[in-house]
C-alpha cells in the first residue's frame, strides 16, 4: 500500500555560484557587449566607478583591511569577509597581523614616521572648511570669455553614434516617392496598404481581394494602387512571383514585347536549365539574339527590395590584435572605450565606526564592495583566458599568419583546451562572437577551428580548404562539359584526400553551387 513518507537523504551536487555564473557570462561577451555590461554595472553598483586616469581611489587590499578591522567586533560579518577574501576574489590580500604602515610624506619632503607601540597619537587639527572650496570652478562662469581654467576646458563630447543616421527601409523609400505623386486619397490609402504587405524581397504577399477587404477599398482602387506602387523605384517591386518581377524590370527598360520579354514570359523553365537551342527554336530567333537577351536577364534583380530590407553591412570591431614584430607575433586585447573600473573611496566613510552607521548600511556597502571586486576579477580572468587561447592559435597557425588562408591547418577546440589547461566549453566561450585583426585580415576566432579531412594528404587539410578546392575546380571547369560530383571526388582522391561523392555533393550544396545539369551551357 502506497503512503506519503518523509525521507532525509544526503547528496552531493555541483551548483554554479553567482560569481561563477558571472564569470562564464563575462567570458562569452565580445568587446561591445562587455562595454555595455560594465556601463550597466556602474549604474547599478554605487561602489564601482570609471577610472579616467587609470588610478584607483581604493584598492581591494584596502577594502579587505577595512573590513578585517571590524571582524572582532562584529562576528556577523564573517561571511562577507570570506567573500571579499583572496580565495573568492582572486586578489592576494595582506592579512599579516604584524603589518606596519609605511612612513608618510607631509608635503614638504619631510618624512613622518609611524607611531611606535604604546606611543600616544596626537590628534590632527581639523581642516578649515574655507580651504576646501574650489574657487577656480566657482568663478568659471564669471571669468572673461577669453580665459577659461584648465578644468573647465574638458567638456564631455557627444558620442559618435549620436550622428549616425538610421537606415532607410523599403517602406520608407516607397512612401517618400508616394508622397510627391498626385492621386485620389482612396488610391493613396490603398497604395499604403499595398506597401505594408510587401515582404523583405519586395514581393506582394497577399491577394488584391484581401487588401480591398481589409482596407475597405474597392477592387478597382487596389488595382490602380498596385500599378502606382509598381511604377516606383526600385523596378520590379510589388510583384507576385519571380516571372512578374523580371517582366516589370524589362518593361521599365522599354523592353516589353522584345526577345528578353518573351524568354521570361514563355521560356523561363528552359532558361533555368540553360537550354539555349530550345529557347531559340521555340521563339524562332537566332542564337545571337538569344545570347544578348540572356545577358540582359542576368543583370536583373530577382529580389529588388532586399537592398533596403537587409541589415546592411555588419560592423565588426576586433577584440584582439595580432601583429608581427620582427620574427615574433604580438597579441594585444582591444580595450579602447572599455571603462576601466575602480572602487569609490567615498563609501569608505560608511564603514568607518566613527560615523556610527547602522549595521544595515555597513552590510550593504560590504556586499557592494564584494560584488565589485568579483566583477573586476572576472574581467581580468576573461582577458587572461582570451590571451592564452590566442597564443595557442598563433603557435598552431604560423603558416596561415605568414602566407595566407591556403596554409590554414586543422585545429580542434579540445586540443587547445588541453594545451592551456581548461575545459573545452571555456575555449568555446572565449572564441564566441569575437574577432581578431591579423596580417591576413579580420577573422572570427572560431574560423581557425576546423576538423581534418581523412586520407593520406587530407589529414593536414581542414574542411574549409577542402571546400575552397571544390569551388576552384568548378570555377575552372569547361561550361560545355561541367564536372560531375564523381569526377570531383576522383580528383580529390588522386591528391590523397579521401572523400565520398555524397560528401562532395553536400559541400557543393552548402556553397549554393548548382548541379552539373544546371551548370551545363548548351550552344
Amino acid at each position: 500500500m502506497l503512503s506519503p513518507r518523509l525521507q532525509l537523504r544526503v547528496a552531493q551536487k555541483q551548483i554554479l555560484t553567482p560569481g561563477l555564473v558571472q564569470m562564464v557570462t563575462v567570458l562569452q561577451l565580445n568587446r561591445l557587449e562587455l562595454k555595455d555590461m560594465i556601463t550597466q554595472e556602474i549604474a547599478e553598483n554605487p561602489v564601482l566607478e570609471e577610472s579616467v586616469d587609470g588610478t584607483e581611489e581604493l584598492t581591494p587590499e584596502e577594502v579587505h583591511s577595512l573590513l578585517e578591522s571590524e571582524r572582532s567586533s562584529d562576528p556577523a560579518d564573517q561571511t562577507i569577509l570570506e567573500t571579499v577574501n583572496g580565495a573568492a576574489t582572486g586578489f592576494e590580500l595582506d592579512s599579516n597581523p604584524d603589518f606596519r604602515p609605511e612612513p608618510e610624506f607631509d608635503g614638504n619632503a619631510n618624512v613622518t614616521a609611524p607611531p611606535a607601540d604604546g606611543e600616544a597619537i596626537e590628534p590632527k587639527p581639523d581642516k578649515d572648511p574655507f580651504d576646501e572650496i574650489d574657487f577656480g570652478s566657482f568663478f568659471d562662469d564669471y571669468l572673461d570669455p577669453g580665459y577659461k581654467s584648465p578644468s573647465s576646458e574638458s567638456v564631455e563630447k557627444p558620442s559618435f553614434e549620436t550622428f549616425l543616421s538610421s537606415p532607410v527601409t523599403l517602406a520608407d523609400h516607397l512612401h517618400s516617392q508616394l508622397s510627391v505623386l498626385i492621386m485620389a486619397e482612396e488610391v493613396r490609402d490603398a497604395a499604403a496598404n499595398v506597401i505594408g504587405n510587401l515582404d523583405d524581397n519586395g514581393y506582394l504577399t497577399v491577394s488584391l481581394e484581401e487588401i480591398a477587404e481589409s482596407g475597405d477599398h474597392t477592387l478597382d482602387q487596389v488595382q490602380e494602387a498596385l500599378r502606382v506602387v509598381q511604377s516606383l523605384d526600385p523596378a520590379g517591386i510589388a510583384a507576385k512571383d519571380v516571372r512578374d518581377c523580371l517582366l516589370l524590370q524589362i518593361e521599365s527598360r522599354n523592353g516589353k514585347g522584345g526577345v528578353a520579354w518573351n524568354i521570361v514570359s514563355n521560356c523561363l523553365k528552359l532558361l533555368e536549365t540553360r537550354q539555349v537551342r530550345e529557347i531559340a527554336k521555340a521563339l524562332g530567333r537566332p542564337l545571337e539574339h538569344i545570347h544578348i537577351a540572356i545577358d540582359l536577364i542576368k543583370h536583373l534583380d530577382p529580389r529588388p527590395g532586399l537592398r533596403y530590407s537587409g541589415g546592411g553591412p555588419r560592423l565588426v570591431e576586433p577584440d584582439v590584435y595580432i601583429s608581427k614584430d620582427g620574427e615574433d607575433f604580438l597579441i594585444q586585447l582591444n580595450d579602447d572605450e572599455i571603462p576601466q573600473l575602480r572602487l569609490n573611496a567615498q563609501y569608505k566613510r560608511m564603514l568607518d565606526r566613527d560615523h556610527e552607521p547602522s549595521k544595515e548600511v555597513r552590510n550593504y556597502v560590504k556586499e557592494r564592495y564584494a560584488s565589485a571586486i568579483q566583477l573586476m576579477k572576472n574581467i581580468e580572468q576573461r582577458k587572461q583566458t582570451i590571451l592564452k587561447v590566442c597564443q595557442s592559435i598563433v603557435r598552431r597557425q604560423l603558416d596561415f599568419l605568414e602566407s595566407g588562408i591556403d596554409l590554414l591547418k586543422p585545429m580542434m577546440i579540445k586540443e587547445v583546451a588541453e594545451e592551456i589547461g581548461v575545459h573545452p566549453s571555456t575555449v568555446s566561450r572565449a572564441v564566441s562572437s569575437k574577432y581578431a585583426h591579423t596580417p591576413q585580415g579580420v577573422f572570427e576566432l572560431r574560423y581557425f577551428f576546423s576538423e581534418a579531412v581523412q586520407g593520406t594528404a587530407g589529414s593536414g587539410t581542414p574542411l574549409l580548404i577542402l571546400k575552397r578546392r571544390v569551388k576552384k575546380m568548378i570555377e575552372e571547369e569547361d561550361t560545355l562539359h561541367p564536372l560531375t560530383d564523381e569526377q570531383i571526388t576522383a580528383r580529390l582522391k588522386s591528391e590523397g584526400i579521401d572523400v565520398t561523392r555524397r560528401t562532395v555533393a553536400k559541400y557543393r550544396e552548402d556553397m549554393k553551387i548548382p548541379s552539373t545539369h544546371q551548370r551545363r551551357v548548351r550552344n
